[in-house]
């Protein structure tokens, strides 16, 4: 049909029938938008902003509703848009399917609740119309109003009453709200208890399911109490799990919800979803200025218990020392290659120093095939010119040299080392009833100050400082700076190493001054 003869049937209707027809078309075209929590936020708002992230999670959403499971967390790094789909859009969305139901919406704080419920609130005013939806006269509190329908929301913080109203929706937004509120005993039963004792007892058994999204900081944590005590519905479990790290790991997490490839940045609000240095620039730079622990948890989801650990955090940030002067006596890389169940090679670089302490200088770990370590660790010997490159060949025999040698070689080939340069001596060791590999004697030699860091390492700190002496198998990147610290200090595993206690300073090395010593000085001073 032309735009002619549209014009002529139109002339044709008079204004009762064609406001008919449009008002037709316009709920035709508001039901369309819900389908999913983010179609919905879409259709009426211009700025609401799509990523493939949210897009994600609005499916999970839609999961719930559609009764694929009742119980759904969703995992992601601060500030990517989840409370403004999660606690806000869906709420409301999830009333205009069901407008007799009542929803609660809590958080770590009266503030963080009462924002959600008033947003929801200026939902049903802007747009409830078309829905149905129509505020009670008299539901001006943001804490707790109702509809014509029967339906309503409750927003309160964790701890606060919800005596008197039943819950069909369930939403957790942040129910910690820091790390100090994480990791405070106390603090975490009573989430605990209130979420048992009165959250849970005000479901409604014609519908109902929980949606908690979550920022994590412990492994006890509102989300790892669930999943530990709940189980995740892929094992048998009860509750859908979305995990969206800041730099994927499928290596370690499984399969990434949004198909991503190790290290593939995680999608954000304010980052064009092309531009992939923009975001692995975001995400690394929250990675550089975080604590160890924060990254891991904050940014990749993965809390680690610190109790137990060979060392402290405090004595990790007290070893580094970026600006020392020291002159290299033997330079040296050390390889734990992939193998032995385990995808992740660990290659790291350092040298004994003239003031007899190891330095570790570089980490170039990470999920690799042989042919990929090998290269990484020559590239590397290459750069920093050593002269030895130590091996472990517990899984690999004769074949870890041989990928080394052929490795060399075709670097040479390309142009990236010079045809002439003579290759590092490759030497080969191999644990000894498992206890070549296993750490304490390291970490005393890191106590005892003969082992410090050129810098920041926060992949090899995290390692170090949650990876416990009762387990069965160490990362890659401790594995490979035992090495080095073996190969570089012969004596550190020689004799019997009693295990010290979870260590905070390192004592002065003998003869000099140690790195606790210049830190007493300067808070002393």
């Amino acid at each position: 049909m032309t735009s002619r003869d549209l014009s002529n049937e139109l002339a044709h209707l008079d204004d009762v029938e064609l406001y008919r027809q449009l008002d037709a078309a316009r709920r035709a075209t508001t039901k369309d938008l819900l389908v999913d929590p983010v179609t919905l936020a879409r259709g009426l708002d211009p700025l609401f902003v799509m990523r493939p992230h949210i897009w994600l999670i609005g499916q999970a959403l839609a999961g719930v509703e559609r009764g694929d499971y009742d119980r759904l967390l969703i995992i992601t790094p601060p500030q990517c848009g989840k409370s403004t789909l999660v606690a806000e859009w869906f709420p409301f969305w999830w009333l205009a399917r069901y407008p007799r139901d009542r929803v609660a919406v809590t958080s770590y704080s009266d503030d963080l609740a009462l924002a959600h419920g008033k947003k929801i609130r200026e939902y049903v005013t802007d747009y409830g119309g078309d829905y149905e939806l129509q505020l009670k006269s008299g539901s001006s509190a943001a804490q707790h109003w109702d509809l014509t329908t029967g339906g309503g929301c409750r927003s309160v913080a964790i701890g606060a009453g919800l005596t008197g109203f039943s819950v069909n929706l369930l939403v957790f937004d942040d129910p910690h709200k820091d790390r100090a509120d994480a990791e405070s005993p106390r603090a975490r039963k009573a989430v605990h208890d209130w979420y048992s004792s009165t959250a849970l007892k005000r479901l409604q058994p014609d519908r109902n399911a929980v949606v908690g999204i979550q920022t994590r900081w412990h492994v006890d944590d509102w989300a790892g109490r669930r999943l530990q005590e709940e189980g995740r519905v892929e094992e048998g479990g009860r509750w859908k799990v979305v995990h969206l790290p800041a730099i994927g790991n499928p290596t370690k997490f499984g399969p990434d919800p949004l198909g991503r490839r190790d290290g593939d940045p995680l999608t954000h609000p304010k980052i064009a979803t092309r531009d992939r240095a923009a975001m692995l620039a975001w995400w690394a730079d929250m990675k550089s200025t975080s604590i160890v622990r924060d990254w891991h948890a904050l940014g990749q989801g993965d809390p680690q218990p610190y109790e137990g650990a060979l060392v402290s955090e405090e004595l990790l940030r007290l070893i580094r020392d970026p600006g020392l002067h020291v002159e290299p006596q033997k330079i040296a890389v050390a390889i734990d290659p992939s193998g032995g169940g385990r995808d992740t090679a660990g290659v790291v670089g350092g040298f004994l120093g003239d003031d007899q302490r190891v330095w570790v200088t570089h980490d170039r770990s990470g999920v690799m095939s042989s042919a990929d370590w090998s290269l990484a660790a020559c590239r590397l010997a290459h750069e920093i010119d050593a002269a030895v490159i130590y091996v472990e060949v517990n899984y690999g025999g004769d074949m870890c040299e041989l990928a080394i040698r052929t490795a060399w070689e075709l670097l040479q080939r390309e142009g990236e080392i010079p045809k002439g340069k003579l290759p590092p001596m490759v030497i080969a060791v191999r644990a000894k009833q498992g206890k070549l590999l296993r750490a304490e004697p390291v970490a005393q030699q890191m106590i005892q100050d003969r082992v410090r860091l050129r810098g920041t390492f926060t992949d090899m700190e995290r390692e170090w400082a949650t990876w416990m002496p009762t387990d069965p198998m160490s990362p890659g990147r401790i594995d490979a700076s035992v090495i080095l610290v073996y190969g570089l200090l012969p004596e550190a595993n020689q004799g019997a190493i009693v295990h010290a206690p979870l260590a905070q300073r390192p004592n002065p090395a003998p003869g000099g001054q140690g790195a606790a010593s210049s830190y007493m000085r300067s808070i002393t001073r």
